[in-house]
């Protein structure tokens, strides 16, 4: 089944830009027809396990 952003986000108990985000930065795999994209259900697999949050920022230690 496919699923759109706002579907994929409630799934998820994440924002609709989040969803994109993931998508933009490959990690979430979706098909984009005209200006929407359209996410594989099987897919949402792939990030539901993620951390929240930002990464923490690596320091320069010199």
């Amino acid at each position: 089944m496919k699923l759109s952003t706002t579907q994929a986000a409630e799934r998820l108990n994440v924002s609709r830009r989040r969803v994109i985000a993931l998508i933009e930065q490959g990690k979430l795999p979706a098909e984009k027809f005209s200006n929407v994209y359209m996410i594989n259900e099987k897919d949402l697999a792939l990030v539901e396990n993620r951390k929240a949050g930002r990464p923490k920022k690596e320091t320069d230690k010199e």
